[in-house]
């Protein structure tokens, strides 16, 4: 809505839970006796890019499009009280402009629970697909090591992995993605065009962008 939902919420953006920690995935790879090199991977990231994250992003998108629109159109009204306050408060009498502040508080509250329970909806369903396709990729990351040779596949999108230094010539991510398109049948979404604007934040009179990269609709 995750670059639209791509680019916010997905931010795609998104914590991963893959239901395994990036430690069992380094130690299934190590299970292959021939492997003996190691490479990092942005698991987040190749999610997102797979035909079928991509598929579930944009499904995603739809689902929300919606709200996120009416949530827009809440967030522009409430600037525009805060705008006339500015304009015209110092001719309103103490009690009209004590009305108008408190209309307009009351819907900037109204927008921030609205904004909060959206949010917290699409990153539920963001959570979702990234943990139901993360199980998938994982697979095809244990099955890409064994056959290339590879003793150790650290997840660099994790914060948690040690990870101070690698080579971007260890870098699967492409090669998973791939690998991953190979062994799905969902195909390539059609291209479309960008999304010319996203969903508002609470406060602020613009509109906001999961992720993809993660797969993560755009949050607003």
């Amino acid at each position: 809505m995750s670059k639209n939902l791509k680019g916010s919420v997905l931010a795609f953006a998104l914590a991963l839970t893959l239901g395994a920690p990036a430690s069992s995935v380094a130690q299934a790879a190590a299970a292959s006796p021939a492997g003996n090199k190691i490479a990092i991977v942005n698991i987040q990231q190749a999610i997102a890019n797979t035909n079928e994250g991509k598929k579930e992003t944009d499904a995603l998108e739809q689902k929300f499009s919606t709200r996120q629109a009416a949530l827009k159109a809440q967030n522009d009204e409430v600037e525009g009280l805060k705008k006339q306050l500015e304009t015209q408060g110092a001719k309103l009498s103490d009690e009209e402009r004590n009305n108008r502040i408190k209309v307009a508080t009351d819907k900037q509250k109204a927008f921030q629970r609205n904004y909060e329970d959206f949010q917290n909806e699409v990153q539920q369903s963001e959570q979702e697909i990234l943990s139901r396709l993360g199980k998938k990729m994982l697979d095809v990351m244990e099955k890409y090591a064994k056959e290339n040779g590879y003793a150790m596949v650290l997840d660099v999108s994790n914060p948690q992995t040690p990870v101070l230094y690698a080579s971007p010539a260890t870098d699967i991510t492409k090669e998973l993605v791939e690998a991953y398109n190979t062994a799905s049948p969902v195909a390539a979404p059609a291209a479309k065009p960008a999304a010319s604007s996203t969903a508002p934040r609470p406060g602020t009179g613009n509109a906001a962008r999961p992720p993809a990269g993660s797969a993560t609709p755009k949050k607003p």
